[in-house]
């Protein structure tokens, strides 16, 4: 089997879940629109058929995805570098997920650890597409022959998976035809904590609003929140170790760090000392100046759904043109005649 040089791609997919905030902003869109100027082809995508896996309002669901387009795009994703798509505008994804459901082993899925925390119990009574989704997040992935996948540190297994199914089809068929995708995880606030609990991840399913920053908030609410955040009594360290045991201070850090596009060892040696009743303010001035035009930007795209739509429809037809010639291969690969 002869090596394949792959061209460098990054795919990256978010659910359209509504409600996007800071943990979205820093641990995904920012970095996405920084790695966009590195000149290799990038295509993100709204995976609203991975949002139909639990139930949704369909109204509901139609806005958010314009909602995520909107943030992207707010965020500094130009539909004219990226690719820019929402899942179902491309139906290959979906028909080479078919040819991963024959690939991937019943045990690889049972073992997800998503599939354990969100079945929970009541298994049972979970959709199939939920128990089978990270099949299709490999066909998201390699249907474009991605060679790196920006990810979070919670979707590193569903990644492992996607190069687990990659290698087993290249060796059942003797092809050398799917490359074994590369995760990137870099920044300093990849993975964003909860403003009341340092120990959890920041999310729209907190019953709290004052845990997260919603990107659709303004800049006296995301003031107030950061006044309001959980911290501890102690000063700000000037070294990073200073910040192990704790968890809220470690938080507001890493959030400056990620804003301000510094290390944390730089921005320790910058606030080391400072109590929080001076670094609050500071971080929420900061937060404020990058997060206002995002908000601005994202209401002005919302209040044009034509033109949201016009990119989506431009997206799907870009990425059809990556997309075909490679299911079509897939399928001659496989037997299938057409």
């Amino acid at each position: 089997m002869s090596e394949t040089q792959f061209t460098p791609r990054v795919f990256s997919g978010i659910q359209p879940s509504g409600d996007l905030h800071l943990g979205n902003y820093l641990g995904a869109l920012k970095r996405f629109a920084d790695a966009q100027e590195k000149g290799v082809q990038s295509i993100y995508c709204m995976v609203d058929l991975h949002a139909i896996t639990v139930p949704q309002k369909p109204e509901d669901l139609k806005r958010s995805t314009r909602e995520l387009c909107a943030g992207f795009i707010a965020s500094g994703i130009d539909p004219e570098k990226s690719i820019l798509i929402n899942q179902s505008q491309v139906p290959e994804h979906a028909q080479l997920a078919w040819v991963f459901n024959c690939v991937a082993r019943m045990g690889w899925m049972g073992r997800m650890t998503q599939w354990k925390d969100k079945a929970g119990k009541n298994a049972e009574a979970a959709s199939l597409g939920l128990f089978a989704y990270p099949a299709l997040m490999a066909a998201d992935i390699l249907i474009y022959h991605a060679t790196h996948v920006p990810v979070g540190e919670d979707q590193k297994q569903h990644l492992e998976l996607t190069r687990d199914i990659a290698a087993k089809f290249n060796h059942d068929y003797g092809v050398d035809f799917f490359p074994l995708t590369e995760p990137v995880i870099e920044g300093a606030a990849t993975r964003v904590m909860s403003l009341r609990d340092g120990s959890k991840k920041m999310s729209k399913s907190d019953p709290s609003p004052a845990s997260r920053i919603n990107l659709t908030d303004d800049a006296d609410t995301i003031a107030k929140k950061f006044r309001k955040a959980k911290t501890d009594p102690d000063a700000l360290p000037s070294e990073a170790e200073g910040l192990k045991d704790r968890p809220e201070a470690r938080n507001l850090v890493n959030i400056y760090a990620a804003l301000s596009d510094q290390t944390i060892d730089q921005v320790l040696a910058e606030v080391g000392g400072q109590q929080f009743g001076t670094f609050k303010p500071a971080l929420a001035e900061l937060a404020v100046s990058k997060m206002g035009p995002i908000t601005t930007e994202m209401q002005r795209l919302m209040a044009d759904e034509t033109e949201i739509d016009r990119i989506l429809a431009r997206g799907a037809e870009q990425a059809r043109e990556i997309t075909a010639p490679i299911l079509k291969r897939t399928y001659e690969i496989v037997g299938m005649v057409g």
